[in-house]
Protein backbone atom coordinates (compact mmCIF):
# COMPACT_ATOMS: atom_id res chain seq x y z
CA UNK A 1 0.00 0.00 0.00
CA UNK A 2 1.51 3.36 -1.04
CA UNK A 3 1.96 6.38 1.45
CA UNK A 4 -0.77 8.12 0.30
CA UNK A 5 -3.52 5.47 0.97
CA UNK A 6 -1.29 4.68 4.10
CA UNK A 7 -1.75 8.34 5.52
CA UNK A 8 -5.65 8.40 4.21
CA UNK A 9 -6.00 5.72 6.10
CA UNK A 10 -4.82 6.66 9.37
CA UNK A 11 -5.67 9.59 9.34
CA UNK A 12 -9.63 8.77 8.79
CA UNK A 13 -10.70 9.70 11.96
CA UNK A 14 -9.49 13.14 11.91
CA UNK A 15 -10.42 13.48 8.27
CA UNK A 16 -14.04 12.36 8.65
CA UNK A 17 -14.29 14.95 11.67
CA UNK A 18 -12.97 18.12 9.87
CA UNK A 19 -15.06 16.69 6.39
CA UNK A 20 -18.19 17.36 8.84
CA UNK A 21 -17.32 20.42 10.60
CA UNK A 22 -15.85 21.87 7.38
CA UNK A 23 -18.81 20.99 5.30
CA UNK A 24 -20.76 22.91 7.84
CA UNK A 25 -19.08 26.40 7.11
CA UNK A 26 -19.24 25.64 3.54
CA UNK A 27 -23.47 24.74 3.79
CA UNK A 28 -23.83 28.14 5.31
CA UNK A 29 -21.42 29.82 3.86
CA UNK A 30 -20.73 31.01 0.09
CA UNK A 31 -17.57 32.88 0.43
CA UNK A 32 -14.45 33.34 2.34
CA UNK A 33 -14.36 35.98 4.96
CA UNK A 34 -13.04 36.71 8.65
CA UNK A 35 -16.16 34.88 9.85
CA UNK A 36 -15.70 32.03 7.75
CA UNK A 37 -11.73 31.99 8.98
CA UNK A 38 -12.86 32.72 12.41
CA UNK A 39 -14.87 28.89 12.19
CA UNK A 40 -11.90 27.22 10.07
CA UNK A 41 -10.18 28.51 13.23
CA UNK A 42 -11.90 26.46 15.58
CA UNK A 43 -11.96 23.79 13.76
CA UNK A 44 -8.15 23.36 13.13
CA UNK A 45 -7.88 23.79 17.00
CA UNK A 46 -10.40 20.99 17.69
CA UNK A 47 -8.26 18.86 15.44
CA UNK A 48 -4.98 19.44 17.92
CA UNK A 49 -3.07 21.49 15.90
CA UNK A 50 -2.56 24.31 18.30
CA UNK A 51 -2.87 27.58 19.09
CA UNK A 52 0.40 28.81 17.53
CA UNK A 53 0.11 26.18 13.99
CA UNK A 54 -3.35 27.64 13.50
CA UNK A 55 -2.77 31.21 13.87
CA UNK A 56 -0.07 30.65 11.27
CA UNK A 57 -1.86 28.45 8.86
CA UNK A 58 -5.25 31.10 9.21
CA UNK A 59 -2.49 33.83 8.91
CA UNK A 60 -1.27 32.32 5.84
CA UNK A 61 -4.41 32.13 4.27
CA UNK A 62 -5.60 35.67 4.57
CA UNK A 63 -2.10 36.65 2.60
CA UNK A 64 -3.17 33.94 0.27
CA UNK A 65 -6.92 35.27 -0.30
CA UNK A 66 -5.36 39.29 -0.20
CA UNK A 67 -2.59 37.99 -3.33
CA UNK A 68 -4.69 36.01 -5.27
CA UNK A 69 -8.08 37.78 -4.62
CA UNK A 70 -10.22 34.33 -4.49
CA UNK A 71 -13.49 34.70 -2.52
CA UNK A 72 -15.06 31.27 -3.85
CA UNK A 73 -15.41 29.06 -0.69
CA UNK A 74 -14.25 25.93 -3.47
CA UNK A 75 -11.16 27.21 -3.24
CA UNK A 76 -10.84 26.65 0.81
CA UNK A 77 -9.91 23.11 0.19
CA UNK A 78 -7.10 23.56 -2.52
CA UNK A 79 -5.55 26.68 -0.21
CA UNK A 80 -5.96 25.20 2.63
CA UNK A 81 -3.99 21.43 1.89
CA UNK A 82 -1.14 23.53 0.08
CA UNK A 83 -0.68 25.78 3.35
CA UNK A 84 -0.56 22.57 5.41
CA UNK A 85 2.09 21.32 3.10
CA UNK A 86 4.23 23.80 3.30
CA UNK A 87 4.17 24.22 6.91
CA UNK A 88 5.03 20.62 7.56
CA UNK A 89 8.28 20.70 5.79
CA UNK A 90 9.98 18.25 2.87
CA UNK A 91 9.95 14.56 2.64
CA UNK A 92 13.50 12.25 3.00
CA UNK A 93 14.27 9.25 1.14
CA UNK A 94 15.17 7.74 4.74
CA UNK A 95 15.55 4.16 3.50
CA UNK A 96 17.52 4.66 0.72
CA UNK A 97 21.15 3.43 0.93
CA UNK A 98 22.46 5.54 -1.19
CA UNK A 99 21.37 8.41 1.00
CA UNK A 100 23.48 7.37 3.49
CA UNK A 101 25.86 9.85 5.68
CA UNK A 102 28.07 6.69 6.53
CA UNK A 103 28.27 3.07 6.78
CA UNK A 104 27.45 2.21 9.42
CA UNK A 105 24.34 4.52 9.53
CA UNK A 106 23.93 4.94 13.37
CA UNK A 107 20.47 5.98 14.49
CA UNK A 108 19.66 6.64 18.21
CA UNK A 109 15.55 6.35 19.14
CA UNK A 110 14.88 8.14 21.84
CA UNK A 111 11.55 8.76 23.76
CA UNK A 112 9.22 8.23 26.96
CA UNK A 113 8.61 4.72 27.61
CA UNK A 114 5.08 4.16 26.28
CA UNK A 115 5.74 6.03 22.98
CA UNK A 116 6.46 2.82 21.18
CA UNK A 117 10.15 2.78 20.54
CA UNK A 118 10.50 -0.93 20.54
CA UNK A 119 7.48 -1.02 18.26
CA UNK A 120 8.94 1.79 15.87
CA UNK A 121 12.56 -0.10 15.92
CA UNK A 122 11.46 -3.09 14.57
CA UNK A 123 9.58 -1.76 11.78
CA UNK A 124 12.35 1.32 10.87
CA UNK A 125 14.43 -2.65 10.93
CA UNK A 126 11.89 -4.14 8.54
CA UNK A 127 11.69 -1.16 6.43
CA UNK A 128 15.77 -1.33 5.85
CA UNK A 129 15.94 -4.48 5.73
CA UNK A 130 13.53 -4.57 3.04
CA UNK A 131 15.24 -1.95 0.99
CA UNK A 132 18.01 -4.20 1.20
CA UNK A 133 20.30 -2.78 4.01
CA UNK A 134 22.05 -5.15 6.67
CA UNK A 135 20.75 -4.16 10.23
CA UNK A 136 22.12 -4.28 13.39
CA UNK A 137 19.61 -3.36 16.52
CA UNK A 138 21.07 -2.47 20.20
CA UNK A 139 19.54 -3.48 22.93
CA UNK A 140 20.22 -0.45 25.45
CA UNK A 141 17.08 -0.45 27.54
CA UNK A 142 18.50 -2.82 29.85
CA UNK A 143 16.35 -0.95 32.36
CA UNK A 144 12.38 -1.38 31.65
CA UNK A 145 11.13 -4.98 32.36
CA UNK A 146 10.68 -7.15 29.00
CA UNK A 147 12.37 -4.42 27.15
CA UNK A 148 15.19 -6.84 25.93
CA UNK A 149 12.91 -9.61 25.32
CA UNK A 150 10.19 -7.62 23.34
CA UNK A 151 12.92 -6.21 21.16
CA UNK A 152 14.12 -9.59 20.23
CA UNK A 153 10.92 -10.69 19.06
CA UNK A 154 10.71 -7.66 16.84
CA UNK A 155 13.99 -8.70 15.91
CA UNK A 156 13.10 -11.73 14.64
CA UNK A 157 10.34 -10.68 12.90
CA UNK A 158 12.07 -8.43 11.03
CA UNK A 159 14.72 -10.57 10.24
CA UNK A 160 18.13 -8.72 11.45
CA UNK A 161 20.59 -9.28 14.03
CA UNK A 162 20.91 -7.88 17.73
CA UNK A 163 23.14 -6.98 20.20
CA UNK A 164 22.25 -7.62 23.92
CA UNK A 165 22.84 -8.05 27.44
CA UNK A 166 20.78 -9.42 30.40
CA UNK A 167 18.36 -7.20 32.01
CA UNK A 168 19.87 -4.19 34.16
CA UNK A 169 23.27 -4.15 32.40
CA UNK A 170 25.47 -0.79 31.84
CA UNK A 171 23.70 0.53 28.44
CA UNK A 172 26.70 1.39 27.21
CA UNK A 173 28.58 -1.49 27.42
CA UNK A 174 25.38 -2.59 24.97
CA UNK A 175 26.26 0.32 22.36
CA UNK A 176 30.02 -0.51 22.82
CA UNK A 177 29.97 -3.99 21.56
CA UNK A 178 26.80 -2.99 19.27
CA UNK A 179 29.18 -0.76 17.23
CA UNK A 180 32.02 -3.13 17.69
CA UNK A 181 29.69 -6.00 16.14
CA UNK A 182 28.76 -3.73 13.00
CA UNK A 183 32.18 -2.52 11.70
CA UNK A 184 32.97 -6.29 12.00
CA UNK A 185 30.37 -7.46 9.97
CA UNK A 186 30.29 -4.76 7.59
CA UNK A 187 26.49 -3.68 8.58
CA UNK A 188 24.59 -0.84 7.07
CA UNK A 189 22.68 0.42 9.43
CA UNK A 190 22.77 0.29 13.47
CA UNK A 191 19.49 1.42 15.36
CA UNK A 192 20.00 1.71 19.39
CA UNK A 193 17.07 1.22 21.90
CA UNK A 194 17.38 3.84 24.36
CA UNK A 195 15.38 3.46 28.45
CA UNK A 196 12.74 6.30 28.43
CA UNK A 197 12.92 6.15 32.46
CA UNK A 198 15.23 5.49 35.27
CA UNK A 199 15.14 6.61 38.65
CA UNK A 200 15.53 10.07 38.43
CA UNK A 201 15.09 12.51 35.00
CA UNK A 202 18.83 13.66 35.39
CA UNK A 203 19.92 10.01 35.98
CA UNK A 204 18.53 9.10 31.90
CA UNK A 205 19.58 12.28 30.39
CA UNK A 206 23.18 11.62 31.86
CA UNK A 207 23.03 7.76 30.66
CA UNK A 208 21.36 8.99 27.27
CA UNK A 209 24.81 11.41 27.14
CA UNK A 210 27.06 8.69 27.75
CA UNK A 211 25.59 6.40 24.82
CA UNK A 212 26.18 9.31 23.20
CA UNK A 213 29.73 9.50 23.89
CA UNK A 214 30.41 5.68 23.17
CA UNK A 215 28.91 6.59 19.76
CA UNK A 216 30.80 8.59 19.07
CA UNK A 217 34.39 7.12 20.12
CA UNK A 218 33.87 4.42 17.60
CA UNK A 219 32.44 6.88 14.69
CA UNK A 220 32.89 10.30 15.42
CA UNK A 221 29.91 11.73 13.44
CA UNK A 222 27.31 9.11 14.81
CA UNK A 223 24.69 9.07 16.10
CA UNK A 224 23.76 10.03 12.72
CA UNK A 225 20.28 10.78 13.29
CA UNK A 226 18.78 11.12 16.75
CA UNK A 227 15.07 10.49 16.54
CA UNK A 228 12.46 11.32 19.04
CA UNK A 229 9.71 8.86 19.23
CA UNK A 230 6.40 11.16 20.07
CA UNK A 231 2.87 9.01 20.63
CA UNK A 232 0.24 10.74 18.42
CA UNK A 233 -2.53 9.81 20.54
CA UNK A 234 -1.34 11.39 23.96
CA UNK A 235 -1.67 14.74 21.72
CA UNK A 236 -0.08 17.95 23.65
CA UNK A 237 0.43 16.09 26.74
CA UNK A 238 3.51 14.29 25.55
CA UNK A 239 5.10 17.71 24.37
CA UNK A 240 6.52 18.76 27.53
CA UNK A 241 8.06 15.28 28.19
CA UNK A 242 9.50 15.30 24.39
CA UNK A 243 10.74 18.89 24.92
CA UNK A 244 13.09 17.61 27.76
CA UNK A 245 14.53 14.66 25.59
CA UNK A 246 15.00 17.70 22.20
CA UNK A 247 16.50 19.86 24.35
CA UNK A 248 18.77 18.03 26.45
CA UNK A 249 19.93 15.18 22.98
CA UNK A 250 20.58 17.61 19.96
CA UNK A 251 17.10 15.61 18.19
CA UNK A 252 17.16 15.49 14.44
CA UNK A 253 13.81 14.49 13.53
CA UNK A 254 10.35 13.24 15.07
CA UNK A 255 8.98 10.11 14.60
CA UNK A 256 5.50 9.77 15.24
CA UNK A 257 3.59 6.86 16.66
CA UNK A 258 0.39 5.84 16.54
CA UNK A 259 -0.99 8.18 14.20
CA UNK A 260 -3.66 5.66 13.47
CA UNK A 261 -4.84 6.12 16.63
CA UNK A 262 -6.33 9.25 17.05
CA UNK A 263 -8.62 11.36 15.60
CA UNK A 264 -6.47 14.74 16.41
CA UNK A 265 -4.31 14.03 13.15
CA UNK A 266 -3.50 17.67 13.10
CA UNK A 267 -0.78 17.00 16.26
CA UNK A 268 1.64 16.50 13.19
CA UNK A 269 1.58 20.48 12.72
CA UNK A 270 1.74 21.38 16.74
CA UNK A 271 4.34 18.88 17.65
CA UNK A 272 6.80 20.14 14.27
CA UNK A 273 5.35 23.35 15.46
CA UNK A 274 6.94 23.27 19.28
CA UNK A 275 9.73 21.15 18.95
CA UNK A 276 11.09 23.18 16.07
CA UNK A 277 12.31 19.43 14.26
CA UNK A 278 11.75 17.42 10.97
CA UNK A 279 8.99 15.01 10.98
CA UNK A 280 11.23 11.80 9.10
CA UNK A 281 8.90 8.95 9.41
CA UNK A 282 5.50 8.29 10.74
CA UNK A 283 3.58 4.94 12.43
CA UNK A 284 0.10 4.46 10.39
CA UNK A 285 -0.72 0.95 11.77
CA UNK A 286 0.64 -2.42 13.66
CA UNK A 287 1.67 -3.86 10.82
CA UNK A 288 6.01 -4.16 9.93
CA UNK A 289 4.87 -2.09 7.15
CA UNK A 290 2.77 0.06 8.88
CA UNK A 291 5.85 2.77 9.00
CA UNK A 292 6.14 5.28 6.32
CA UNK A 293 8.76 8.58 5.39
CA UNK A 294 6.16 11.75 5.90
CA UNK A 295 5.60 13.00 2.84
CA UNK A 296 3.92 16.62 3.15
CA UNK A 297 1.97 16.48 0.45
CA UNK A 298 0.01 13.46 0.98
CA UNK A 299 0.09 14.48 4.41
CA UNK A 300 -2.19 17.32 3.60
CA UNK A 301 -4.25 15.73 0.97
CA UNK A 302 -4.95 12.92 3.55
CA UNK A 303 -5.25 15.72 6.75
CA UNK A 304 -7.42 18.34 5.12
CA UNK A 305 -11.01 17.37 3.34
CA UNK A 306 -11.47 17.80 0.00
CA UNK A 307 -14.50 17.47 -3.00
CA UNK A 308 -12.94 13.59 -3.49
CA UNK A 309 -13.91 12.69 0.52
CA UNK A 310 -17.21 14.69 0.43
CA UNK A 311 -18.51 12.48 -2.45
CA UNK A 312 -17.06 9.35 -0.71
CA UNK A 313 -19.12 10.82 2.43
CA UNK A 314 -22.02 11.51 -0.24
CA UNK A 315 -22.30 15.20 0.46
CA UNK A 316 -22.56 17.20 -2.72
CA UNK A 317 -25.02 17.69 -4.58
Amino acid sequence: MGFFQSIKDSLKKTRDGLVNKVQTIIVTKKKIDNDTLEDLEEVLIASDLGTEPTNEIISKLKERIKKEGFIEIDDLYETLSEVVCDYVGEERDFFNKDTFPAKPFVIMIIGINGVGKTTTIGKMAHRFRAAGSSVLIAAADTFRAAAIEQLEIWAERAGVDIVKHKSGSDPAAVVFDAMNAARSRNMDVVIIDTAGRLHTKTNLIEELKKINRICKRAIPEAPHETLLVIDAITGQNGLSQAKVFKETMDASGIIIAKLDGTAKGGIALSIKRQLDLPIVLIGTGEGLDDLREFVPKDYAMGFVPNKEIEEENGKTD
